[in-house]
C-alpha cells in the first residue's frame, strides 16, 4: 500500500504552504495513549506572505489549527479518532492555563480540519456536518460549533485559484486538474516552485515501489511531464554553466597556446588567436556535454514511463526507445498512454510510411 508515502507527502506539502503564515509541526505526539496529530499549525503575529495568497488554506490558517489529511475516503470510526486527538489537545491547552492561572478562550482552541478526497452524504449527515455558505464554499461542512470541527470534502470544492492548494491533495481527475492548474502559475509564485518540488519527490517515491495501484500509475504519468521539464531546465543550465566554463578553461588554454606560440610569431597576436580558438571550444564542449546530458536525461525517462505502463521493457519496447527520446516531453507522454498495439504500430508506421 502507498497509503503512509500519500500522507507523508499531504504533512510535509501542508508544512511547506503554512510555514510562512505560522508555526508548524507535523506527526506531533499528544497526551494520554501513543497518539500523533498529522499537522498542527499557530499563526504568526506577522507571517511572511499574505495567508489570501493561499485562498481557503490561507482563510483555515487565520487560526490555531489541526490539519488530518487523508488519501482515502474519510471512514466514521477515523472522524471520532480525529476529535479524540482534537480534545486531547484542547485538553493539553486547557492544563497549561490552569498552572499559569490563566483561562483559554474559546476562540483560541485550535480548530480541526479533516480533509478528504470525497465524503458521503449519509457520513456528513452522520456528524451533523453543515455547510456555511455565507462565509465558506461549497465542500466545507462544519460540526456542532462546540466541537470546533470541520470536514472538507475536495472533490466538491468549485475550481478556483482559492481552492488550488487543497484541490492537490484530492485524487483522480481533481488532483490531476489542480496540478496542471499549478503549473500553469506565474514562475514567481512564492508557493508554486515548493510544491512542484514536493510532487517531484512523490512521483520518485511512488515510481520505485512495486505495489502501486491505478490511480497512482496515473498520477505518475501526470506528473512525468512536469518532471521531465524540470531535468531540461536543469540541462540547459548546465549547458549554459559549461560554456561559461568552457570558455574560461579555453581562453587559459588558447592564452596559454598562445604564449608559446607568440614567442615566436608576436605575443600579441598569438594570445588573440588562442583566447578565440579557446572561446570556441568551450562552447562546443559546453553545448555537447550539455546535448548528451538532455539525451540521458530523455532515456531515463522514457524508461521509467515504459516500465510503468507495462510493467518490464521487453525486445519490442526496447526499439522504440530512440524515436521516442526525439520527441518533446509532452509528446513523450501522450503517444506512451496508448496501448501496446497502437504504440508499437505507430513507429512501425513511422519507420515505413505508406506509398503515396
Amino acid at each position: 500500500m502507498t497509503r503512509f508515502i500519500h500522507d507523508q507527502f499531504a504533512k510535509q506539502y501542508l508544512k511547506e504552504l503554512l510555514t510562512p503564515l505560522g508555526n508548524v509541526e507535523t506527526s506531533r505526539d499528544i497526551a494520554g495513549e501513543v497518539r500523533q496529530i498529522d499537522v498542527f499549525f499557530a499563526p504568526k503575529a506577522e507571517p511572511d506572505v499574505e495567508p489570501t495568497v493561499l485562498g481557503i488554506l490561507g482563510q483555515i490558517a487565520a487560526k490555531p489549527a489541526v490539519l488530518e489529511p487523508f488519501r482515502s475516503p474519510v471512514q466514521a470510526g477515523e472522524i471520532r479518532s480525529c476529535l479524540g486527538k482534537l480534545f486531547d489537545v484542547h485538553a493539553e491547552y486547557e492544563r497549561i492555563a490552569t498552572r499559569d492561572n490563566t483561562r483559554i478562550a474559546e476562540a483560541d482552541l485550535p480548530q480541526l480540519w479533516i480533509l478528504s478526497p470525497t465524503v458521503s452524504d449519509a457520513m456528513l449527515a452522520g456528524f451533523g456536518a453543515i455547510p456555511e455558505p455565507e462565509n465558506w464554499v461549497s465542500g466545507v461542512y462544519f460540526l456542532s460549533p462546540s466541537l470546533k470541527a470541520a470536514i472538507i470534502a475536495i472533490h466538491q470544492l468549485p475550481r478556483t485559484p482559492e481552492t488550488l492548494w487543497l484541490r492537490v491533495l484530492g485524487k483522480g481527475n481533481v488532483q490531476k486538474q489542480a496540478i496542471a492548474e499549478l503549473r500553469e502559475l506565474p514562475s514567481d509564485n512564492f508557493f508554486r516552485l515548493s510544491a512542484l518540488e514536493l510532487l517531484y519527490n512523490l512521483r520518485t517515491i511512488l515510481e520505485v515501489r512495486q505495489d502501486i495501484d491505478r490511480e497512482d500509475r496515473e498520477l505518475i504519468m501526470e506528473l512525468s511531464p512536469l518532471y521531465l521539464q524540470r531535468l531540461e531546465d536543469a540541462t540547459q543550465r548546465g549547458i549554459q554553466q559549461g560554456i561559461q566554463r568552457g570558455i574560461q578553461e579555453g581562453i587559459q588554454e588558447g592564452i596559454q597556446e598562445g604564449l608559446q606560440r607568440g614567442i615566436q610569431e608576436g605575443m600579441q597576436e598569438g594570445m588573440q588567436q588562442g583566447m578565440q580558438q579557446g572561446m570556441q571550444q568551450g562552447i562546443q564542449r559546453g553545448i555537447q556535454q550539455g546535448m548528451e546530458q538532455v539525451q540521458r536525461t530523455k532515456r531515463l525517462m522514457v524508461e521509467s514511463l515504459l516500465q510503468v505502463k507495462f510493467g518490464e521493457i521487453d525486445e519490442e519496447l526496447t526499439q522504440i526507445i530512440e524515436p521516442l527520446i526525439l520527441l518533446e516531453a509532452l509528446e513523450i507522454t501522450r503517444i506512451i498512454q496508448l496501448d501496446r498495439t497502437e504504440l508499437l504500430a505507430r513507429f512501425d508506421m513511422s519507420k515505413n510510411p505508406p506509398e503515396s
